[in-house]
């Protein structure tokens, strides 16, 4: 292989390091041509004593949910039976070997990254995906979610991927560039030549290894001897504006030129391969026998070099011989290929690409393949395959004439999209719906598709109002759809922090116990509003946003410890039934309770995971709120940088979106790290404005604590009353424990000097048994206020318990302020111990692994929970041991317990 120094490096280092046990990932772009499938040969070539598994995408089998999955796991499919049960279960669901439904997706990402670990058990493994723009978008992101996973298995997986080609998103993985060839390295593929004709075409190849073979074989023998005129090799670039854009364009022309010298019966044979989508010898054969053509007429082809047989495969050179060949091919015969290759699917039982075939043939509206391609689509709807399901509802739809079947098929195609993360085309199908639609049901559908669009990537309040409006229009024929349109409107209201519209919306069926709530409580009338809570909780709900709702009523009532409970729920619902969309937010509300009470770690960890999750599905907005939530831990521990990142990725997001909660916690986030530095002007603008993002005291009661102090601290008590008095009414009105002290701290902080020791101790009292971190500030501030009154002992007993909650925290800017106060009251000052121990010494992910070793987990069950291979679980515990001084579980249950 000619050049690639720095390409052959990277991956032969990947090997090395695969054979010592290390994984690794790295995903190969350029250009067409450019060499990534050499690079991909080189990795085979070099994984000597290693299994290799190679899957190379195919244009047309793009919409085939899991085809590239299943083609790159053939060889190890007896291992599908060594997984646990429900990934077994997903993957043969998936592969279309059971009839079962996916009711988690991560179970098929879970089952994808265990059976890569199994296939390396008894050695490196090298997963070779080409092409990867071309593969379906399920098996992508099923690929990538195990390639981002992976660390301590011995797989290398290489992704090669054509730069500019529509397709398959593959993201999150490391890249590298692969680049033109120098002009030495590219003098050499071309021998023989003149010195001229090898200027000119090299000149036009632009180091492209692919253009430089084929340029000089297209050459005549005049040209070859010297005799080259002006307009033998044309410019690309004088075609096209984009001069990359132009090589492709170039290539596709001489491999075009070459097919067309080839027998008529090797065209028809190249045609049907090009148009198959299995690469399966047996199946080309039969069907280009309707055709005419033989498997002797594969021997031209295959001297030519453009196809590769091995064993019952059948392979192009390069896919852009696979694109000449069936483009440069007359329409009339394109059809007939793709009819003839559903002939012979049907007979092989390959119904759903029977479908895809008969769609490719069809020229005009057909019902029985519409038909057809809708229980595709169904399928890898129940196999979580949103993408593919809406490709093959649109597909549908463009063959249905009937007016209102069409709207259904396109309505569901934008539902998918929308699930698969895909806004811009889930609005492009949008569009595309006939307008006004007669069936209440579908058009309760369409708004729904057009509202996640719109909380998940513009603004709240729009999504708001598109449900509303469908549920004002659909409430007369379908009342019973009304109440979980107007649910979820009120959730996105809750997003924009607009009081006025969540009453608004609530107020159109206050009768619902979901909605009944938000109008109790925006609209005077709070016992309703908590006994309305109550039934929520007495009454569990079966969908996930009557459940996301119950917990978010409970969290913004100050029910923390219940909150958590339902949070925990809604999280196990969505695992449970596959609704991995709304995992993230399920995950988000988790995060808000664990910070309720005081759990910063686990807030973190759940955070971490969630904004993965986000990450993932292109969950822009969920995105944002995540990393505010995320922020908060973080501001807690004093990490200036990571606060300043997080919060200016949220901000980017929410402020022109108008998106007030998230707003609001990242100003929440920056302000709360100002007040525990002692920047208390800081905090007090940063909270202020926060405060100002949101429409009501109630969605504004958690960060009015920290805004009191900040008030106080910066010298301005008088901007902290309104907020000290409105704490204490809601604190009244909810008769929630933890929201009493708070109330009482800042009515110490606001109040007269001889009422505050009072309400000091009150609110030391209430904080039993409640947020450790929320009672470790009661005591600094009361110990501060003891100390200025010289009352040293008793200061030093309050310091003293601050200084040691702070420091089991980790909350170091916090702990920093208490030492101080301690040493100016005449305490010791000595560095406190956490009370997490030795598990402090590990890194976030080795301490949820270790907890969960300690509690009994096996490392399959681990690696379940957080999306983990197994032997990346016992890497962790590997590592995790010799820092905690225990040799095995046992003595890790005992050292956690003590």
């Amino acid at each position: 292989m000619r050049g690639r120094y720095t390409e052959r490096e990277r991956i032969e280092q990947l090997l090395a390091d695969a054979r010592q046990g290390t994984s690794g990932v790295l995903l190969l772009h350029g250009e067409a041509g450019i060499g990534k499938t050499a690079l991909l040969d080189h990795a085979a070539g070099q994984a000597h004593g290693a299994r290799v598994l190679r899957v190379e995408g195919i244009e047309s089998e793009m919409e085939m949910a899991f085809g590239g999955l299943h083609q790159l796991f053939l060889p190890v499919m007896d291992l599908v039976d060594v997984l646990p049960e429900p990934q077994a279960a997903a993957l043969r669901s998936v592969f279309g070997l059971s009839s079962d439904r996916v009711r988690d997706r991560f179970n098929v990402g879970l089952a994808v990254l265990t059976l890569l670990a199994e296939a390396a058990a008894d050695g490196p493994l090298l997963c070779l995906v080409d092409d990867a723009q071309w593969l379906d978008q399920p098996s992508v992101d099923m690929l990538t979610f195990a390639a981002r996973r992976l660390r301590a298995e011995g797989v290398v997986m290489l992704f090669a991927v054509r730069d500019g080609a529509p397709g398959a998103a593959v993201k999150g993985l490391p890249p590298l560039l692969v680049e033109g060839l120098d002009r030495e390295d590219a003098a050499a593929l071309v021998p023989g030549l003149p010195p001229y004709v090898a200027d000119r075409v090299i000149e036009e190849a632009r180091g492209n290894p692919l253009a430089l073979i084929e340029l000089s074989a297209a050459l005549a023998p005049a040209q070859r001897a010297g005799r080259l005129g002006p307009s033998a090799l044309p410019d690309a670039a004088a075609a096209l504006p984009d001069a990359a854009a132009g090589l492709p364009v170039r290539l596709q022309d001489g491999f075009l030129e070459q097919l067309r010298r080839l027998p008529e019966a090797a065209q028809v044979v190249l045609l049907v391969a090009a148009a198959d989508d299995t690469g399966d010898l047996t199946v080309v054969l039969r069907a280009a026998g309707r055709l005419g053509s033989a498997v002797e007429d594969l021997e031209p082809a295959e001297r030519a070099g453009f196809l590769l047989l091995s064993g019952q495969a059948l392979r192009f050179r390069h896919p852009l011989v696979r694109y000449a060949a069936y483009q440069g091919a007359p329409l009339a015969r394109r059809i007939a290929a793709h009819r003839a290759l559903a002939e012979a699917l049907g007979e092989a039982g390959q119904a759903h690409r029977r479908a895809w075939h008969l769609a490719a043939a069809s020229t005009g509206p057909d019902e029985g393949v519409a038909e057809e391609l809708e229980r595709v689509a169904e399928w890898a709807d129940s196999r979580q395959a949103m993408a593919s399901a809406s490709a093959a509802y649109e597909r549908a739809a463009q063959l249905t004439a009937d007016p209102r079947v069409r709207a259904r098929r396109l309505v569901s195609a934008a539902q998918r999209a929308a699930d698969a993360g895909q806004d811009e085309r889930c609005a492009a199908l949008a569009d595309q719906v006939p307008l006004p639609l007669e069936d209440p049901g579908v058009a309760a559908s369409f708004a729904r598709a057009r509202a996640v669009v719109e909380l998940g990537y513009r603004r709240p309040e729009r999504a708001a109002r598109i449900l509303v409006d469908s549920a004002d229009l659909t409430g007369v024929e379908r009342p019973d759809m009304t109440g979980s349109l107007l649910a979820d409107a009120v959730h996105a209201a809750f997003s924009a922090g607009d009081a006025s519209l969540i009453e608004e919306i609530a107020l159109r069926s206050p009768a619902l116990p979901v909605l009944a709530v938000p109008a109790g409580l925006f609209g005077g009338d709070v016992p309703g509003a908590l006994e309305a809570v109550r039934t929520l909780v007495d009454t569990p709900a079966e969908g996930v946003m009557d459940r996301l709702m119950t917990g978010i009523y409970l969290q913004l009532t100050g029910e923390h410890a219940a909150a958590r409970e339902a949070a925990v729920g809604v999280v196990a619902h969505c695992r449970d039934q596959g609704v991995s969309g709304w995992l993230p937010t399920a995950l988000h509300l988790l995060v808000q309770t664990e910070l309720s009470l005081g759990h910063h770690d686990e807030a973190s960890a759940r955070a971490v995971e969630a904004l993965q999750l986000a990450e993932y599905y292109d969950l822009a907005h969920r995105a944002a709120h995540l990393r505010a939530a995320l922020a908060m831990p973080a501001a807690v521990r004093g990490e200036e940088e990571r606060v300043r990142t997080l919060t200016d990725e949220a901000l980017a997001y929410t402020l022109p979106r108008g998106v007030g909660r998230g707003t609001a916690d990242a100003l929440w986030a920056r302000g709360l790290l100002a007040l525990g530095l002692g920047r208390a002007e800081a905090a007090l603008e940063q909270l202020e404005a926060a405060c100002g993002e949101v429409t009501h005291p109630l969605l504004r009661l958690p960060l009015l604590p920290d805004l009191v102090e900040a008030a106080v601290r910066a010298g301005r008590p008088e901007r902290a009353t309104d907020a000290a008095r409105s704490l204490g009414e809601w604190a009244t009105a909810l008769g929630r424990t933890g929201l009493a002290a708070s109330a009482r701290r800042c009515q110490a902080l606001t109040g007269p000097d001889g009422e505050a020791e009072e309400r000091f101790v009150a609110a030391l009292a209430l904080h039993e048994g409640g947020s450790a971190y929320d009672r470790a500030r009661t005591a600094l501030l009361y110990g501060e206020w003891l100390r200025r009154l010289r009352r040293h002992i008793d200061a030093r007993e309050q310091l003293r318990a601050a200084l040691d909650g702070f420091e089991r925290l980790g909350a170091l800017p916090w702990a920093d302020r208490a030492r101080t106060e301690l040493g100016a009251a005449g305490g010791e000052t000595g560095l406190t111990a956490r009370e997490d121990g030795p598990i402090s010494v590990l890194s976030p992910q080795e301490r949820e692994v270790v907890r969960l070793a300690a509690a009994g987990a096996s490392n399959r069950e681990i690696g379940a929970r957080l999306f983990l291979s197994p032997r990346t679980v016992g890497h962790h515990l590997y590592r995790a041991f010799p820092k905690l001084g225990v040799r095995s579980r046992t003595e890790l249950a005992d050292l956690l317990a003590s």
